[in-house]
């Protein structure tokens, strides 16, 4: 049995069991994996939704344009609702957005423009304020409005909540969300609380969100709101499709703490999920304490990690805002405990840097002028000219020495250090606070990324 078209796919998304990071809880968890959706995140539910009901009320005619601002999620998912449904669409994001989604969005035939994060919603610059006023200009536009569009959350309700339910076969108990426009905690916790009151329903807002105390104080704090590089959740305004009633708990997850769990969730249970899926489990890890024997956890994941390989999957953006615990040159020499390191002069004989290689099983020596590296012996290198002329042995190293390897930062974190090793390099050096030389070669580099 066919399908008639692409939007018959969405929906019914599996709920698959989490094992390894969640091994030491006492209750079930299961994550709800929304990029099995066609446009790989649960927006493509809303996004049709919401088109669908403008059609019913008449605010979308054929041929016309739909505008959004999206942070790529909802704007896939409406463009593939538009392919189908024969619309155009303009949307604007924000330049924190993953490159990524825009190439994704431009790839099923949107024009995408981007516009600055860190401005005010009602500043004409913003997403949100661009995305206004390209509706009053553009013929026969239709201004989507994720944010207070009801059809948002109505799409939850009629869809994620009855799915839950009945792949839990009732047992569901705790209901974790990654919220932004809240249409998804709202319309799934809603029907889920119809069911059951007890279960339930946890927000994660990210730090520079004004959501979480918004819920506990009714206030909204402009001193909340500050940039933050997670991407597809938290808000610095409160959109209408939060009934806070629904939710019972609001915590917040950093930046770097969601980034690391989204990961471990690509290694340890081999869901390769977006960056807001890393915050979900983080979050609900930080409310642990309340979950009990037999608890069913049941966690959204929101899209897919194809949206994110420049930035949470990218080692060097990891590196450059501080992400990654990782080890430096200084920690690898901390390892192997005080060793003096192993050096010959330009003097000596090429018998006598053979005869170091030997007796300290090593491959790599660095050649020293006084405290100066001037040059290098490599097992490779000597391998190769023995072959040639076999009575080199006599001749000193300063006759037949490679360049001296690169000398870098003490703290130069490990990742980093394997950029300086070539065919022809199997070696960095670095000095310590005292001054002293000190040596890494590739099999180090490899030892500590494998360990």
């Amino acid at each position: 049995m066919w399908l008639n078209n692409v939007l018959e796919t969405i929906g019914n998304t599996p709920l698959i069991k989490l094992n390894k990071i969640t091994k030491d809880l006492p209750c079930t968890v299961l994550a709800k994996v929304e990029y099995f959706n066609p446009g790989n995140s649960i927006k493509d539910r809303m996004a049709l939704k919401m088109l669908e009901v403008a059609e019913q009320e008449g605010k979308i005619k054929p041929g016309g344009t739909i505008i959004e601002g999206t942070s790529g999620n909802t704007g896939m998912g409406l463009a593939l609702a538009a392919c189908v449904k024969g619309y155009k669409c303009i949307f604007t994001t924000t330049d924190k957005q993953s490159k990524e989604k825009a190439d994704i969005l431009k790839a099923v035939g949107a024009e995408v423009i981007v516009c600055p994060t860190n401005v005010e919603p009602e500043d004409p610059r913003s997403y949100y304020s661009v995305s206004k006023r390209l509706a009053t200009e553009v013929p026969n536009s239709w201004y989507v409005n994720q944010y207070d569009n009801l059809a948002n959350r109505l799409a939850h309700y009629e869809q994620t909540g009855p799915e839950i339910w009945e792949q839990t076969e009732g047992k569901v108990t705790h209901l974790v969300v990654a919220t932004g426009t809240g249409g998804t905690i709202v319309g799934t916790g809603k029907y889920l609380k119809e069911k059951n009151p007890n279960i339930k329903v946890w927000a994660i807002d990210s730090y520079g969100s004004l959501l979480k105390k918004y819920f506990e104080t009714g206030e909204l704090d402009p001193k909340e709101v500050y940039p933050y590089i997670s991407e597809g959740f938290g808000e610095d305004f409160v959109p209408a499709n939060y009934d806070m009633s629904v939710i019972d708990e609001f915590t917040k997850v950093t930046d770097k703490d969601g980034a690391v769990m989204a990961r471990r969730i690509a290694k340890e249970e081999g869901l390769f999920c977006g960056y807001s899926a890393g915050s979900v489990l983080q979050g609900m890890l930080q409310l642990k304490d309340q979950l009990k024997k037999d608890d069913v956890v049941v966690l959204i994941f929101h899209d897919h990690g194809s949206r994110y390989v420049g930035k949470v999957y990218n080692d060097e953006w990891m590196l450059e805002r501080g992400f990654l615990d990782v080890k430096t040159f200084k920690d690898l020499v901390a390892g192997r405990g005080k060793q003096r390191l192993i050096n010959l002069g330009k003097e000596n004989t090429v018998a006598e840097a053979i005869e170091l290689m030997r007796k300290y099983d090593i491959e790599n020596i660095p050649v020293m002028d006084g405290e100066t590296s001037i040059g290098a012996i490599s097992a490779n290198g000597l391998f190769n000219k023995i072959l040639s002329n076999p009575d080199i042995k006599t001749q000193t190293v300063g006759s037949v020495m490679e360049k001296a390897y690169p000398e870098v930062a003490f703290e130069t974190p490990v990742e980093r250090l394997s950029s300086f090793i070539t065919k022809e390099n199997g070696a960095v050096l670095s000095r310590d606070e005292s001054g002293s030389f000190h040596i890494v070669t590739k099999y180090d580099i490899i030892q500590s990324l494998t360990k």
